[in-house]
């Protein structure tokens, strides 16, 4: 009898699941129990995830894409400029190739902030503080444009990859080296880990030879071999020879220790460094001496441990504002997101691809990981210890070759960090008042349609009672209140209410409904307008 209670149970919970993921409904929300002072009833509160990764909530994933295309298309074309948020606080990158500062040590350590003579020199062009770019003027129509960029940046070779023949017997790639044993796994496992500064720095190169300041809305996501690479949309148009000349003199020197199989000090089988609490530092488990500080490590540097430098491939198209190329390039933008960086190619391109060819493609994952795994992140990563080296802060508990950093994860596969990078002057609103605005929209349509929408404020904190107590108290549910079906039912049956509710007004005020976003173009960037071209 039991047997068939788990059963029936379980069955609920798969029932359950399949209705949310089919109307969009989380499928992991946080319960919350609110006791209201008042009344002295209790309401259990479902709250979405919030999940990014469509593995964990395609529902929540969802939702975060499209706010993300919400927030691409809302600074991309824009004629006017947008207030800039107030500047954030943070830390100078003390990892630049230019100069390092080790405080608080009494001495700067600096090095020449000469380029390196293996890559050319930047163009220079004078700026000024906007952040729009250039208009055009079409002589024959006498209109004027203001086109931007869809721009796409990659990693170099690390070997030659595989390819195989389509069904229709065309070639495609097969994401797997041809010879993972030549393949370099090292220099693209670092290549990875160090991405985002390469990108930071060319960010930086273009907006000194753009002539000026430009803003970004970029998305990071792997090519089918694993190299990390970038797609962009850029305010404004740069002339291609000036976006590839900055591509080609762009790159990232890390002046760390050396860190080669060969520098390996503490390894799998090797007992790791103590920590000594007294003075904050590594020993060796043997000898008791402590282990070189950062400083120590990095002062004598000749060279630096390792420089990224972006891929030969450079793919610029111009874009016009409220053209079919312009929206189709938004969402192959943000077409990745929802996914781990590991699993975007996971299960091949279609699902007729063959056992052999995902076995292969996971051991290629797996030696790319391996190698993720030990490298290090950053001068504070704990993965220093492996060779021999105290991080840049220690910390206690640290292990060789166990960073916490997500950037070492199987899914991530060095890539641990913000999959969107946007800058400061691109739509002048943080994401959480682009989430807002898409929530006003929604209650002025139903104000206007005169259909009575819920308070959002209804079970908040700040509500008192006449004695001047919290009227709503928030809380762990207590064990067995709920069920996971019932939660799931309920936060249903809510959502499908509000879409009624909004569909109703949108037919009362005669709004068309929304369009279909229609299929996904493949391509690694979108073909230009020819007014785009002309420009």
């Amino acid at each position: 009898m039991g047997l068939d209670v788990e059963d029936a149970a379980r069955q609920a919970r798969d029932l359950a699941r399949a209705g949310a993921e089919a109307n969009g409904v989380c499928t992991s929300p946080v319960v919350r129990s609110v006791f209201d002072r008042e009344t002295g009833v209790t309401h259990l509160v479902p709250i979405p995830c919030g999940s990014t990764r469509e593995s964990k909530c395609k529902a929540c994933a969802e939702k975060a894409r499209r706010l993300r295309m919400h927030q691409c298309r809302e600074g991309w074309h824009r004629d006017d400029e947008p207030d800039l948020p107030p500047a954030p606080t943070a830390a100078p990158d003390e990892d630049d190739d230019e100069t390092e500062d080790d405080s608080p040590a009494p001495e700067r350590v600096t090095r020449s902030t000469r380029r390196r003579p293996d890559v050319p020199d930047l163009p220079t062009q004078k700026m000024n503080s906007g952040t729009l770019g250039r208009t055009f003027t079409d002589p024959r129509t006498g209109r004027t444009f203001r086109p931007s960029m869809f721009l796409t940046l990659t990693l170099g070779s690390y070997g030659d990859i595989g390819r195989r023949r389509r069904a229709d017997g065309t070639w495609e790639s097969t994401g797997v080296p041809a010879n993972p044993r030549t393949y370099d796994y090292r220099k693209a496992a670092l290549d990875a880990l160090m991405f985002s500064r390469v990108v930071d720095r060319f960010m930086q190169n273009l907006r000194r030879c753009a002539g000026y300041t430009v803003q970004y809305f970029a998305a990071v996501e792997p090519q089918k071999r694993l190299a990390p690479h970038l797609h962009a949309a850029i305010r404004g148009t740069i002339p291609r020879a000036i976006v590839k000349q900055v591509a080609a003199a762009t790159y990232f020197a890390a002046w760390w220790p050396p860190c080669t199989d060969a520098d390996v000090v503490y390894g799998e089988q090797t007992e790791p460094p103590v920590w000594h609490e007294e003075s904050a530092n590594y020993l060796d488990p043997h000898t008791g001496e402590v282990l070189p500080t950062w400083k120590e490590a990095t002062s004598q540097l000749q060279d630096p441990a390792h420089v990224v430098r972006l891929g030969k491939q450079v793919d610029v198209k111009g874009l016009l504002g409220g053209t079919p190329d312009s929206d189709r390039a938004v969402r192959y933008l943000c077409k990745y997101l929802t996914k781990s960086i590991s699993g975007t190619y996971a299960a091949g391109d279609d699902d007729s691809a063959d056992t052999a060819a995902r076995v292969a493609y996971d051991k290629h994952v797996d030696r790319l990981h391996a190698h993720v795994k030990v490298l290090p992140c950053g001068p504070d990563c704990a993965n220093w210890l492996r060779y021999g080296v105290q991080p840049k802060s220690p910390t206690p508990g640290m292990k060789p070759g166990g960073c916490l950093s997500p950037a070492h994860d199987r899914e991530n596969l060095g890539l641990g960090g913000r999959r969107v990078l946007v800058s400061r002057g691109w739509s002048g609103k943080t994401l959480t008042q682009h989430r807002a605005d898409r929530a006003a929209v929604v209650r002025q349509a139903l104000e206007a349609a005169g259909i009575e929408h819920d308070d959002a404020d209804r079970l908040a904190t700040t509500q008192e009672t006449a004695d001047g107590h919290a009227r709503y108290v928030w809380r762990e549910p207590e064990a067995g209140t709920y069920t996971y079906a019932a939660v799931i039912a309920a936060s249903l049956q809510e959502t499908l209410r509000r879409r009624g509710q909004y569909d109703a007004a949108k037919q009362v005020l005669g709004l068309a409904p929304p369009g279909s976003t229609g299929p996904v173009d493949n391509r690694s960037a979108t073909a230009a307008t020819p007014a785009a071209h002309a420009a």
